[in-house]
């Protein structure tokens, strides 16, 4: 006789999770004095809620692929197994990149402020362009935004903006750094659209970077953008394209340990 209730409770408890970033918004979206703290915290609940990110999201697997532009034209495709674990704060992580090509295998780490590379298992130092990239695509990424309080990050809110009929907050995120990323999310859903930084280029001049989000989904009820697109300066560099994903499940710490250290 219970089944009936419980039916009710599970449907009733679905539309609760549906209707979270309606809810979630509607003080940053009517109040004019929104501050940059209230966006921030809005973006934080549609995602998942802090205690739920921190939660699920303490560590997990993600694989997909890549689709890249290389400089001579040609076009790169990578299958990827990302795998984390999550410290205190951003600096503390522990992460690593798996990449399959046709012609090659390799995995890059980072542990304890260190990256380094490992190809058939043996561990090497990868070059200074690829360390840097590395780093950047996980500083300027939607965590940077979801975790600014355990960062130390600075936040500002620097107005308020419509394009293509769409409202959005316009927000920048500094890490303790110096590192500034600037987030466009939607006044409507709390969700991020994209987000932009500049990094420093040859010649004194910056490459300005801009990437985007889609295909937004809940995976364990957190929610996880599946396409992702990385413009540099207005050209589409690099998309990539979440297949599946699995949270909060035991790793083994030995991913992430230097054996050649």
């Amino acid at each position: 006789m219970f089944q009936p209730f419980r039916k009710l409770f599970i449907l009733s408890f679905a539309c609760a999770i549906l209707l979270l970033p309606s809810a979630a918004t509607t003080f940053a979206r009517d109040e004019k004095t929104a501050t940059a703290e209230q966006v921030a915290e809005t973006v934080v609940f549609v995602y998942g809620r802090r205690e739920l990110l921190a939660q699920i999201r303490r560590n997990g697997v993600e694989r997909g692929r890549i689709t890249r532009s290389t400089e001579d034209g040609r076009i790169e495709e990578i299958a990827f197994e990302r795998r984390f674990v999550r410290g205190e704060n951003s600096l503390k992580d522990k992460i690593r990149l798996d990449q399959k090509m046709p012609a090659m295998e390799y995995s890059l780490v980072y542990n304890d402020g260190r990256i380094w590379g490992v190809i058939n298992g043996s561990t090497y130092t990868p070059r200074q362009e690829a360390t840097e990239e590395f780093l950047q695509r996980t500083r300027h990424d939607i965590d940077a935004l979801l975790r600014y309080k355990e960062n130390n990050s600075t936040l500002t809110l620097v107005g308020k903006d419509k394009q293509k009929n769409i409202d959005f907050w316009i927000l920048d995120v500094v890490d303790k750094e110096k590192q500034r990323t600037r987030y466009y999310i939607s006044s409507k859903t709390g969700r991020i659209l994209w987000l932009e930084y500049e990094l420093p280029a040859g010649g004194g001049q910056n490459v300005k970077y801009k990437k985007t989000f889609h295909n937004y989904n809940y995976i364990q009820s957190t929610l996880v953008p599946y396409r992702t697109v990385l413009y540099a300066n207005d050209k589409q560099v690099e998309e990539a394209r979440l297949s599946n994903a699995v949270y909060g499940i035991k790793m083994d710490d030995s991913l992430f340990q230097n054996e050649g250290s």
